[in-house]
């Protein structure tokens, strides 16, 4: 009698102890940040400089642009894991010790300065490897649950992170708070330290990665990841579906936000409730996402949504209630969230192995320090022309990342590994 082995069932993401751990590191930093950001702003603002404060709140964001690319090669040098762990204790170090410098003497513009740039370099080591990781814990079949439950990780990051580091401010000022951030910085690192890191599986096309890792320097290796992304079938598309839907998405649910309550008179709360909106509608994206697991004809499912969700960004300019807009916004985060966390999926089940850190870094750049140069240009654009066209030729400019993945064969027929 022949007995046939029966391979046993993946075990989903939300319920693998190793996803877990990875999770709640995660979450632990995302909240950290938060944490952080709070303190960073007060402690400015208490030196009694407008023009110290803005600067001191800008300055991370140099070397996160400069420097982003350059963790991506880290990562793929050193290992995610490796690199998320070092920036994670860097990270507590270093707030630790501006806690305790602010116990001791007042807070100057020098001192934040310093903090905010290194900071911010460390945050150039950090995103591209933690973005890099969730298939080396995983397998390839549950990416799309682990990117619904790190979108549901840095919505409550940010629900939590806020109030947790105004109260810390209120209670012992920023020293506190900056304290707090530490700590939970180094909460991460024993779940960092007890994950179990799979081997990945090369691709059958992966020659190529092997020459690469042997490249002989770190730019090489950078020229390197950035070749393969434009010659890849799918990862070059991806790029650009990314680079436009954050363009168009960027400053009008940020900056644009801002005058438009202000033009039509909603005021903070009206925002509040807009913003509340916003976040409800990607939470329950990322709760889909998280539940079902595999999405069937992901790249497909991508590109509509990202045709939907701008439909709705134009529509928010012409709402005429706070209501009618905080729905409009949960529409939007609905679909942007699902667009975003399969381009997401689409993008670490695609690319090779030896290149996930420098590919992860290139669409991570654009998210955090490319799009934010786009504030000034939405701030002077609606001063001149009002919120309605410009929310218009910023639905326009995601719009044609959808189109653009309709229309190529390989972005509209891409699907999630089963």
């Amino acid at each position: 009698m022949t007995v046939t082995a029966v391979e046993a069932p993946e075990r989903p993401a939300h319920r693998d102890p190793n996803v877990l751990r990875w999770l709640g590191a995660y979450t632990a930093s995302m909240i950290g940040d938060s944490v952080y950001f709070m303190a960073l702003a007060w402690a400015a603002a208490r030196t009694g400089s407008a023009s110290g404060t803005g600067l001191v709140l800008a300055a991370g964001s140099i070397p996160r642009a400069l420097l982003m690319l350059g963790g991506g090669v880290l990562a793929d040098r050193l290992g995610p894991r490796r690199v998320v762990i070092g920036s994670d204790a860097a990270r507590a170090v270093l707030v630790l010790v501006l806690a305790a410098i602010l116990v001791l003497t007042a807070p100057t513009v020098g001192v934040l300065l310093v903090v905010a740039l290194l900071f911010g370099a460390v945050d150039a080591l950090f995103l591209p490897a933690v973005g890099a990781l969730p298939p080396r814990i995983s397998t390839p079949g549950q990416l799309a649950r682990i990117q619904g439950l790190r979108a549901l990780a840095a919505r409550g990051s940010s629900i939590i992170g806020a109030p947790m580091g105004g109260v810390a401010v209120a209670t012992g000022g920023p020293s506190l708070a900056f304290a707090a951030a530490g700590v939970l910085f180094a909460l991460s690192l024993p779940l960092l330290l007890s994950l179990r890191i799979r081997p990945l599986v090369e691709p059958e096309t992966s020659g190529d990665a092997a020459v690469a890792a042997k490249a002989p320097n770190a730019w090489h290796d950078l020229v390197g990841g950035l070749r393969y992304i434009r010659r890849h079938r799918l990862l070059g598309p991806l790029m650009l579906v990314i680079a436009l839907s954050e363009l168009g998405f960027v400053g009008p649910l940020n900056l644009g936000l801002i005058l438009l309550s202000e033009q039509r008179g909603w005021g903070a709360s009206g925002m509040g409730w807009i913003v509340a909106g916003f976040a409800a509608g990607a939470a329950g994206s990322a709760l889909l996402l998280a539940v079902r697991g595999r999405v069937p004809r992901a790249g497909l499912v991508m590109s509509l949504m990202a045709l939907v969700g701008a439909v709705g960004i134009a529509a928010l300019a012409q709402v005429p209630t706070v209501a009618l807009a905080a729905a409009v916004a949960a529409f939007v985060g609905l679909t942007a969230g699902l667009a975003g966390a399969l381009c997401g999926a689409l993008v670490q089940t695609a690319a090779d192995p030896a290149y996930l850190g420098r590919v992860t870094s290139v669409s991570t750049f654009f998210t955090y320090a490319l799009i934010p140069l786009s504030y000034p240009v939405t701030g002077a654009a609606i001063a001149l022309w009002g919120t309605g066209p410009v929310y218009a030729v910023s639905a326009a400019v995601c719009a044609s990342g959808g189109a653009m993945g309709l229309a190529l064969t390989a972005l509209r027929r891409a699907e999630l590994p089963r």
